[in-house]
């Protein structure tokens, strides 16, 4: 049995590759190897003899077993480290160009249109703020005054997540706006407050206009004084900064549980052979909803109504993006067609600022 051990584990270690490692674990412990092989033979042992001899030979079995498991995690390693040190790659080096003459790879142009918008409210003032896009109900509904019998309360319009039965904690939703992040926001930093709060938001809907995950991005602003005057200078300074040309707006009288007054706003445009122009001809379209946020809402997030009032809005990122790229079907966004991302997609090196224009 010594001699077993001894020939084995310097075959073991002599083994250049897995395929000789792999002979060596044949010829041992295989089904007809010496060691298969010597235990066949405890049937025909006296009792006494097997409880010595069975012993020894598991012990010699689960040696060689474990020196192979060795040596083969070391070939690996072996191997790895000489394939990383022949596939070097040099990280300074200009990058590679396309066929084009372009380098490969574009930023999306959601990410691009969320640079924009960054850029362009940075410049009044608002700061970001961010949050979990996993929340109680609490803070996706309730906070925000939207009753319980309310048709976005329903699982055909708002995900929620599984609860094991007997499960009495609140129940999760996949986010359906980040109006949940303006009320932690309130909790957190208090009175005046002036953010944006763009993320990813989650409903049940599925069209040319619509899918199940899409961006947005809301607007905050609270002080002492502030009116819809000062939400309507807000909107029409954004859409002629990014649009870049003056754009007429239209404000109509609307209802959303988490405002009062409410209103949804129109932008100029015409319609002319299939596309969209922002900015000229005599037509109208819907691009977001605004309003003074409700006392209620303010309570949620621990302000005090009667000394302090704002106003918010909320619109889709995606479909602003669609209005000034001329991007006909929001489904593609998510296709990862790198025909279309080569078409739309924007350079890593064209940074959206005020300055050199959005």
């Amino acid at each position: 049995m010594e001699d077993l051990r001894a020939k084995y584990l310097t075959r073991v270690n002599e083994a250049g590759d897995e395929a000789a490692l792999e002979e060596v674990r044949l010829a041992a412990i295989g089904k007809k190897g010496e060691v298969a092989l010597e235990m066949r033979k405890l049937g025909q042992m006296t009792p006494e003899e097997r409880q010595t001899e069975g012993p020894r030979l598991n012990a010699l079995k689960d040696e060689i077993t474990g020196a192979i498991a060795a040596k083969k995690m070391a070939l690996e390693d072996a191997a790895l480290d000489a394939r990383l040190s022949e596939e070097w790659l040099d990280v300074t080096l200009p990058a590679r160009r396309g066929p084009r003459g372009v380098a490969d790879g574009s930023v999306h142009p959601v990410s691009q249109v969320w640079e924009e918008c960054t850029a362009i409210f940075a410049d009044m003032g608002f700061a970001v703020a961010e949050g979990p896009q996993v929340e109680t109900d609490w803070y996706n509904f309730d906070a925000l005054n939207i009753p319980d019998h309310h048709p976005a309360r329903g699982e055909m319009d708002t995900f929620y997540m599984h609860r094991a039965a007997g499960d009495d904690r609140p129940p999760h939703v996949l986010r359906t706006h980040t109006s949940p992040v303006q009320i932690r926001s309130m909790q957190a930093q208090g009175a005046p407050l002036r953010i944006i709060c763009p993320g990813r938001v989650y409903r049940a809907d599925y069209d040319q206009t619509h899918t199940p995950m899409f961006h947005q991005i809301e607007g905050l602003a609270i002080d002492k004084n502030i009116s819809m005057a000062n939400l309507k200078w807000v909107l029409e300074e954004f859409f002629s900064a990014y649009f870049g040309k003056s754009v007429k707006t239209r404000f109509r009288a609307s209802h959303f549980p988490f405002t009062e007054p409410s209103a949804e706003v129109d932008i100029q445009c015409s319609f002319e052979g299939g596309t969209v122009k922002v900015g000229e001809g005599d037509g109208w379209l819907e691009v977001l909803g605004s309003g003074m946020v409700h006392p209620k809402v303010l309570e949620a997030g621990g302000i005090d109504p009667s000394q302090w009032q704002g106003f918010a809005f909320g619109m889709g990122i995606d479909r602003i993006a669609m209005l000034k790229y001329g991007i006909p079907d929001l489904r593609a966004f998510f296709d990862s067609d790198l025909r279309w991302l080569r078409h739309y997609g924007f350079s890593a090196l064209q940074v959206p600022t005020l300055r050199a224009g959005v």
